[in-house]
């Protein structure tokens, strides 16, 4: 049998969520803004205040470890959905996502083929 997920303790991970006053709470909008992960807030935190620089573009040590950093990231993302380094590509958001991938797929679709989709 395949473990339960705790969801007391991934809800521990999302601060907004304990900020309730003791009443339950459900964040029902993740279609507009999702909640962040206090892992997420602390390493956004660290590199605003640490190695706050431009990633692949400068020569200097703090933009340095912005890319190396970044590069992490996307090596951990890769191990796990269990993908190359190379299929990892970062946006701004959902959006911004399907709409490249959208992009990409219109220029090699013909008339007739189909697109088949989830809900």
């Amino acid at each position: 049998m395949k473990d339960a997920l705790d969801v007391a303790k991934i809800r521990q991970d999302f601060p907004m969520l304990s900020q309730t006053d003791g009443r339950r709470f459900a964040y029902l909008d993740s279609a507009s803004s999702s909640l962040t992960p206090v892992q997420v807030l602390e390493a956004q935190d660290a590199y605003y205040r640490t190695y706050r620089a431009n990633v692949h573009r400068g020569m200097y040590k703090i933009s340095e470890k912005a890319t190396e950093r970044f590069e992490e990231v996307r090596r951990k993302v890769a191990d796990f959905i269990r993908a190359g380094e190379d299929e990892i590509v970062f946006t701004r958001g959902a959006t911004e996502s399907l709409n490249m991938v959208a992009h990409s797929l219109a220029a090699q679709l013909r008339n007739g083929d189909d697109v088949v989709m989830t809900v």
